[in-house]
């Protein structure tokens, strides 16, 4: 691929604002030289004014997304892509989030330009698990560990039970709990089935991936053995 379409396609800009960045000399190697919109080269070798290219395809990023952003580049209001570099949301293939948290739930969210890895993560047969904080609007009744445990709660309109759903009692209306699926709005049907309301909610932790004391808005780059965490590996 010529250097002009790859860092068009990272978003930097249209492959016409691009030429003009080659012809001004702001596009050179990592030691000062000149480079041409044809030239062959690795792409960790390129800079912007001075500045390294992002990641090629295959990037991953751990997003710790606060109340009141939503998982898409076109809804009205507040987008996760305004946390992130403007030329994120313009990379091709595109940065997608795996899953979505909706406007009122924080926390973990990952996005990724790699279709297969999406797949995988979100894939039922991987089995990665999802940990969730609730706070409740009353307080807990007493018997809805053992309801979610159980493997038999059917949420209004569906025809499929839940798989058993692990919770922990932290406060009478605090608690933790571990998703192996994702269904819509999930935590909170499963609270409005047994009477209850979620107040908020703060996803933590996908696979053995936590966030770590990420600050709410910020992001990082997941390396080889973050997503091995993701899967349960390490």
């Amino acid at each position: 691929m010529k250097l002009l379409r790859h860092i068009a396609n990272l978003g930097y800009g249209s492959r016409r604002e691009i030429a003009g960045w080659f012809l001004d000399g702001r596009i050179t190697d990592a030691n000062g030289a000149v480079l041409d919109e044809d030239t062959r080269v690795d792409p960790a070798q390129v800079r912007i004014d001075g500045e390294p290219l992002d990641p090629p395809p295959g990037l991953v990023l751990m997003l710790h997304k606060p109340v009141g952003y939503t998982c898409s580049t076109k809804d009205p209001g507040r987008l996760i892509y305004d946390l992130l570099p403007r030329r994120y949301r313009y990379r091709d293939p595109l940065l997608s989030p795996v899953g979505r948290l909706d406007r009122d739930t924080s926390g973990l969210l990952l996005l990724t330009d790699d279709g297969g890895l999406l797949h995988r993560i979100i894939s039922p047969k991987s089995h990665v698990s999802k940990c969730y904080e609730a706070t409740l609007a009353q307080d807990l009744r007493g018997d809805e560990a053992a309801v979610f445990a159980g493997g038999s709660l059917l949420l209004e309109s569906e025809k499929t039970p839940l798989l058993p759903v692990p919770m922990e009692t932290l406060q009478p209306r605090l608690v933790r709990l571990t998703l192996h699926e994702g269904r819509y709005h999930q935590v909170r049907r499963m609270f409005a089935a047994v009477g209850n309301h979620v107040a908020a909610l703060h996803r933590f932790q996908v696979g053995n991936l936590a966030l770590d004391g990420l600050p709410a808005g910020q992001w990082r780059a997941l390396d080889a053995t973050d997503i091995d965490r993701v899967f349960g590996r390490a």
